[in-house]
């Protein structure tokens, strides 16, 4: 950082420059943060980890595992959690339930019920515009509307197979919610109307995936379990302008983008196995894939090209639960350094988007398991810790991860202070271990003593005092 200090105060590097470069290294610099979720507030002012040691039982969100999260883009303040087993809540990261910061008590929360979804949340979003209502989809067909405020349902769209996925645009004038389930067609709700206004045919198999284009409002990619991903502009009345091919490393020549030219590629498969995940990058310039065939994929959206970059062998993906990759902020990093974070089983996977390079590696401390964790009941937390998606925290360095084994994870830089403290707490560790070989020592010596007075003590037998050495 000195470096950067001396460029920018001889005025070879711009303020942004200057800016970029600082918060590069504190996204590098991300790591586990000491913060828990409880569905019900702990009675205690210990900090969570404190908590969690006294009580003997790890923090947990949701009973049954963390499906989905997501949190608003106006404030940054809201969290949205659903559970596997159907339950919704919304935390305030603004006001934690100790005053630390440390342990957080949801604000509000929505159980089972006959109006509430029966199975388990598979997605939640924010409306785009407005963080008072939000939308939810589930394993039960349906997909509701609620109040951010009353976290009542407002209305409910069945859609006779599994919601896996709901998407809605970022910059629409329209509030088309694409829905990718079980269907081989893209459905469309509108939520103006009320209605299912109509499908995207063109997929062999069950949707998986969905997006909009953060830049053409009625473009939207979709990936299935057919291998395929499909671009498609909603205003046309054969909806579908073209297919991404993994063998395609040039792209169709001459072709101007989502604007008005014609894709003429109308086959290929992306991945040779289910597409489970689809990302643009906030430009709209690039899409990025996943699949069962444990790929990461980034395509040229101009040319529909596949950049080829290769992120080794680390990757994992075998759930037909979406596997969503996360793009930090672009205004983070300097152009062409987008970092890509990758929900990968039991940890998360730091990479530069491009070249596909890791950057590290990410995961949480071991949870102290217990008697619910290690033999869980029906309708109990999964002890397997998967990580079930991630959502970045708007105007903050931060992210967080929802963990099938119930609980939601926090990440931030790691500060000096944390430097400072896991310094102390090395330090402490290493003193306890050299006291205890010491102390271990101090038994060897005395046992050697009672050894060696027991073999050379004079030993008497009978009345006849006889001695024996």
């Amino acid at each position: 950082m000195n470096a950067y200090l001396l460029t920018r105060s001889l005025g070879i590097d711009s303020a942004v420059a200057f800016e970029r470069a600082q918060c590069t290294q504190l996204l590098h610099a991300l790591h586990p943060s000491n913060v828990a979720f409880y569905a019900q507030a702990p009675q205690t002012s210990l900090g969570s980890e404190a908590y969690s040691h006294a009580t003997g039982e790890p923090e947990y969100a949701h009973v049954a595992g963390v499906n989905a999260i997501t949190i608003d883009k106006f404030e940054g303040r809201y969290l949205l959690s659903g559970g596997a087993d159907s339950s919704i809540a919304i935390w305030d990261l603004e006001n934690s339930s100790d005053g630390t910061e440390l342990a957080y008590a949801p604000i509000g929360s929505v159980d089972r019920t006959s109006q509430q979804h029966k199975f388990g949340i598979t997605q939640l979003c924010f409306y785009p515009f407005d963080s008072l209502a939000f939308l939810s989809s589930s394993y039960d067909h349906t997909v509701k509307i609620y109040s951010s405020e009353t976290l009542e349902p407002s209305a409910s769209f069945d859609l006779d197979s599994v919601v896996y996925t709901i998407a809605l645009s970022p910059i629409a004038s329209h509030l088309l919610v694409a829905c990718a389930t079980q269907h081989p067609a893209v459905r469309l709700v509108d939520l103006r109307s009320g209605a299912s206004t109509h499908s995207l045919a063109g997929h062999n198999g069950a949707v998986l995936s969905v997006a909009w284009s953060p830049v053409h409002e009625h473009i939207l990619a979709s990936g299935s379990a057919d291998g395929t991903v499909r671009f498609w502009d909603i205003r046309r009345s054969v909806g579908e302008i073209g297919a991404l091919d993994m063998e395609d490393s040039v792209g169709i020549l001459g072709h101007d983008g989502f604007g008005g030219g014609a894709r003429h590629r109308d086959h290929g498969k992306a991945h040779s196995g289910i597409v489970n995940g689809i990302a643009w990058t906030e430009d709209g310039q690039h899409l990025v894939t996943t699949g069962h065939d444990e790929r990461i994929r980034v395509w040229d959206t101009w040319t529909g090209a596949n950049t080829l970059a290769s992120f080794g062998p680390l990757i994992r993906n075998s759930h037909l639960s979406s596997v969503t990759p996360l793009l930090a902020p672009s205004n983070l990093v300097s152009s062409t350094k987008d970092v890509l974070l990758y929900p990968n089983e039991l940890d998360i996977l730091m990479y530069e988007l491009f070249e596909g390079t890791l950057i590290k590696k990410l995961k949480r401390p071991a949870r102290q398991p217990t008697s619910s964790t290690t033999n869980p009941a029906p309708g109990q937390r999964n002890p397997r810790n998967r990580v079930t998606g991630l959502v970045w925290r708007h105007h903050h360095i931060e992210f967080y991860s929802a963990h099938s084994d119930g609980s939601i994870g926090t990440w931030k830089p790691r500060t000096s202070e944390d430097a400072l403290a896991d310094e102390e707490e090395q330090e402490n560790m290493e003193n306890a271990d050299a006291e205890g070989k010491q102390s271990t020592k101090r038994k060897r010596e005395a046992l050697e003593d009672i050894y060696q007075s027991l073999t050379k003590r004079q030993v008497t037998f009978g009345s006849s005092h006889e001695s024996y050495r």
